[in-house]
């Protein structure tokens, strides 16, 4: 069975049925085109590569099979009934310091849903261990997802945290407003801060944002207006991140850059970084090994 809405892309939909327009960005990339390098919104470089993305389509979800079973995915389409890949075909940024971010995990669920960056099309689906669902060992009480265009090289030893190399998945999102987000619903949030988690070895960046749609979004600008606005959500968050394997006889996760949330600044390097790897894998200037770049 295929149920299919429309998403709405950047802002927050409040009906079962809505649609806007995707934004071109310096992110969003055309073959021939470019990849810039932005530091607290100014322009600093320009790297040449081709790839193909969309830049203003009205995005739907097609959902096939029933949720929480197997054969369970969530893929994108445009217009056409084209299906697109959320990872690749989305683009990163929206301008005025927004970015597009895609739901995988709506806040207080616990079903471990993520993009198959292996799968034709890379559809959001419930991750497995062994054959059988994955489910955090309690819920998750923020919006979870990645920023598309993203991509943690495994091949990248970041000296400024412990050497750790890329987890070879997009970067994650925390995003801490008040509405609960669906299963491929894109919303356009800010950054705030950074936490620079470390999974067995793995540099796992969760960056914290928040929808523009929120209430307080215009009171929160830096990693100190979480701590004044927000209070206690930053410790909250890694600590929820640090723990949620414990339950499982899994050592707890760490973290890197003194144990602390990074600024703005440092979450927008972390951005500009890895859309910047993401941009060689899909030139195929780095090995994709088994990710899919359709």
């Amino acid at each position: 069975m295929a149920v299919t809405t429309r998403a709405a892309v950047g802002s927050t939909a409040t009906t079962a049925v809505s649609s806007f327009m995707l934004l071109k960005t310096p992110f969003a990339l055309k073959r021939g085109s470019s990849a810039l390098s932005f530091n607290n919104g100014r322009r600093l470089s320009k790297r040449s590569f081709s790839c193909n993305a969309i830049y203003n389509p009205q995005v739907q979800i097609k959902q096939e099979g029933q949720p929480e079973t197997l054969d369970y995915r969530v893929f994108f389409e445009d217009t056409s009934g084209k299906k697109i890949s959320p990872w690749h075909d989305i683009p990163l940024q929206l301008g005025d310091g927004a970015f597009n971010f895609i739901v995988e995990i709506p806040k207080e669920s616990s079903a471990k849903m993520e993009v198959a960056t292996d799968e034709l099309y890379t559809p959001i689906k419930q991750d497995t261990k062994k054959g059988k669902l994955r489910y955090y060992p309690y819920n998750i009480n923020w919006n979870y997802g990645l920023l598309p265009q993203t991509w943690e090289d495994p091949s990248f030893a970041n000296s400024e945290v412990e050497g750790a190399f890329g987890d070879n998945d997009p970067v994650d999102v925390v995003e801490i407003g008040d509405a609960r987000g669906k299963v491929g619903e894109i919303l356009k949030v800010k950054p705030l801060a950074a936490l620079a988690m470390i999974d067995e070895g793995e540099l796992d960046w969760k960056i914290v944002a928040i929808s523009l749609d929120d209430p307080r979004a215009s009171l929160v600008n830096d990693v100190d207006d979480v701590e004044k606005h927000f209070s206690g959500t930053l410790t909250a968050i890694r600590n929820w991140f640090r723990d949620y394997k414990i339950p499982d006889g899994k050592p707890a996760n760490k973290f890197g850059l003194g144990n602390k949330a990074a600024s703005r600044e440092y979450a927008l390097k972390v951005i500009t970084e890895t859309n910047e790897s993401w941009a060689k894998l899909v030139k195929r200037s780095i090995p994709a090994g088994e990710l899919s770049l359709v």
